[in-house]
C-alpha cells in the first residue's frame, strides 16, 4: 500500500468469498454455458431461476452461485457500492489497485476492495451492452450512465496503460431539494426567495442565469433543485451528454446527446439538441452543461425571447465571461447580456466540518461600457462567518420584473418577504422533491401574482 493511503480513511465492505482454484474452474465453465444460452437465444432472460437451474444441474457451491449472481445480475465486488447512498464517486484505477470511494461526509477513502483487470473489464463491458455502445482498442473511452442514472466513464488500455479504470458519479436515490440546500447551507432563504422571484418572473419576465463552478461544486445538483422555482404551467427542454437532471416537472423532453458510431455516423450534438429544441416550443431550455459551440446557439435564443439555464465549467465569475467570449464558445460580447446572472459555486475543505459546497457569489450582468461587461454584485459569501451576505443596493433584473408586472419596488419587496416567510415556515425534514414542487405549486394556488 502506498504511504499516503495510510492517511485516508477506511472504508470496509461486506467481504465477498474467494473462490478456490477449483471452484474458479467450475465458475468459468458455468459462464461459458451461459454465454452459450444467450447466443443461441437473445431474448434469453437470465433471472435468478436460471441461474439456480444450471448450478443445481452440476452440483456447485454457494460461493459460485454468489459470484455468478453479482457478475450476471449486478457489477462485481463493486455491487455494495453502488447501494451505498453515502457514496458520491466510485473509482477503480487499474489492475489489482485497491478502489476508491468519496464519501458524502468523510470525503476521500479507500477500500478493502482490490479488482483484476479481467473483472474491471468484465463490468465495463456489462455497462456498454446495457446502452448499446462499443469500448474497444479503437474507441478506449466510454463516457455512459447506469440505469439508475448515475454517471460513468470507463478507460482501457493502451490509453490508460495500467489497466483500465471506471469512474462512477453516483445519483442520490432521492434527489437534493431547495431545502436540503438550505439546510447544508450551500444558500439561504434570502438567496432562495431572491431566486425564486428571478427564475419565475412573476409570469412575465423570467431571469436566464449560469450556475458555474468547478468539478464537483455541486452545480447539477443547484440547477436541479432550482427548476422547482419554474412555473407547473411550462414546457422545459433538457439538454444533456449524460442524463443528470431529474426535474420534477411533468411538462418535460429530455433529451441526450448520441457519440458517433465506429464509422463515424450517427452523433447527435448538444448544437443539434439545441437547434432542434427551438422547433419544439419551449418555455424553458435548461442545458446540462454548455461547453462548445452550442454556447452560440443558446445565447442567440435567449437573445430572441427564450428563457434559458444551465452550467458551465469555471473558477470565478470573469472566467465565466473570458470562457463564453474565447474558443470554443465565441459568443459575441453583445449577446452576453442576455444572462441576466451568473451564481458561482465552489468546494471548499474546512478542518473541522470536512469538504462543503457554497454559493460563492451571484453577479447580476447589467450592461456594458466601452466594450467591457458591467457587473453588479448581488451575494457575496463571508467565509469567516460562513454565510451569504447580499450586498447590492439595487438588481436592475428584480427591478425590471416589477416595471413589466405593473407593481411598485415596495411592493416587490414585500413579494420577497412573504416568499422567503413561506419557505421557511414549510421547511420540513424528509421532503422527497416531488413534494417539494407541490408546496412550491401550492404557493401560486393561494397568491395571486
Amino acid at each position: 500500500m502506498n504511504f499516503e493511503n495510510e492517511f485516508l480513511p477506511k472504508y470496509v465492505t461486506k467481504t465477498l468469498p474467494q473462490l478456490t482454484e477449483k471452484e474458479n474452474e467450475d465458475y468459468q465453465k458455468i459462464k461459458e454455458q451461459i454465454i452459450q444460452l444467450s447466443l443461441n437465444d437473445q431474448n434469453l432472460d437470465l433471472n435468478d431461476k436460471k441461474i439456480k437451474e444450471l448450478l443445481n444441474n452440476s452440483n456447485n457451491s454457494p460461493h459460485i452461485q454468489e459470484k455468478l449472481f453479482l457478475d450476471i445480475n449486478g457489477y462485481g465486488k463493486i455491487n455494495n457500492l453502488l447501494h451505498d447512498d453515502n457514496l458520491e464517486e466510485i473509482m477503480v484505477i487499474g489492475s489489482n489497485k485497491p478502489v476508491y470511494v468519496y464519501h458524502r461526509t468523510k470525503g476521500m477513502m479507500i477500500t478493502d476492495i482490490i479488482i483484476k483487470e479481467s473483472e474491471i473489464k468484465q463490468i465495463i463491458e456489462k455497462i456498454a451492452t446495457q446502452i448499446q455502445r462499443k469500448i474497444d482498442k479503437q474507441t478506449p473511452i466510454l463516457d455512459a450512465r447506469l440505469p439508475d442514472g448515475s454517471r460513468v466513464n470507463a478507460t482501457i488500455p493502451p490509453i490508460t496503460p495500467d489497466g483500465s479504470t471506471l469512474t462512477i458519479r453516483k445519483f442520490k436515490k432521492e434527489p437534493y431539494t431547495i431545502f436540503d440546500l438550505i439546510k447544508s447551507k450551500t444558500l439561504n432563504t434570502h438567496l432562495a426567495s431572491f431566486l425564486w422571484i428571478a427564475i419565475e418572473g412573476l409570469h412575465i419576465l423570467p431571469s436566464n442565469l449560469i450556475i458555474s463552478g468547478g468539478t464537483s461544486s455541486g452545480k447539477t445538483t443547484t440547477l436541479n433543485t432550482l427548476t422547482s422555482f419554474i412555473p407547473p404551467s411550462e414546457r422545459i427542454i433538457t439538454i444533456e451528454d449524460t442524463l443528470e437532471l431529474q426535474l420534477p416537472h411533468s411538462h418535460l423532453i429530455r433529451t441526450e446527446t448520441r457519440p458517433p458510431n465506429i464509422e463515424g455516423k450517427g452523433e447527435v450534438t448538444m448544437d443539434l439538441l439545441l437547434k432542434n429544441s427551438l422547433r419544439q416550443r419551449p418555455d424553458r431550455i435548461i442545458v446540462g452543461e454548455v461547453r462548445s459551440k452550442e454556447a452560440i446557439t443558446l445565447f442567440s435564443a435567449l437573445n430572441t425571447g427564450h428563457s434559458g439555464m444551465g452550467t458551465l465549467h469555471a473558477n470565478s465569475t470573469k472566467e465565466t465571461i473570458t470562457r463564453l467570449i474565447n474558443e470554443p464558445m465565441n459568443v459575441p460580447n453583445i449577446m452576453i447580456n442576455s444572462i441576466d446572472f451568473i451564481i458561482m459555486q465552489k468546494r471548499i475543505y474546512v478542518p473541522n466540518k470536512g469538504t462543503i459546497r457554497r454559493i460563492t457569489e451571484v453577479d447580476e450582468i447589467v450592461g456594458m461600457e466601452m466594450d467591457n461587461l458591467q457587473l453588479n454584485k448581488i451575494y457575496q459569501y463571508n467565509p469567516s462567518k460562513d454565510e451569504l451576505e447580499y450586498t447590492a443596493i439595487s438588481c436592475n433584473a428584480i427591478d425590471q420584473i416589477a416595471m413589466m408586472k405593473g407593481i411598485s419596488h415596495k411592493q416587490i419587496i414585500k413579494e420577497f418577504e412573504r416568499r422567503k416567510k413561506y419557505l421557511e415556515e414549510n421547511m420540513q425534514n424528509d421532503l422527497n422533491i416531488t413534494e417539494v414542487q407541490r408546496i412550491i405549486n401550492n404557493y401560486y394556488k393561494s397568491n395571486d401574482n
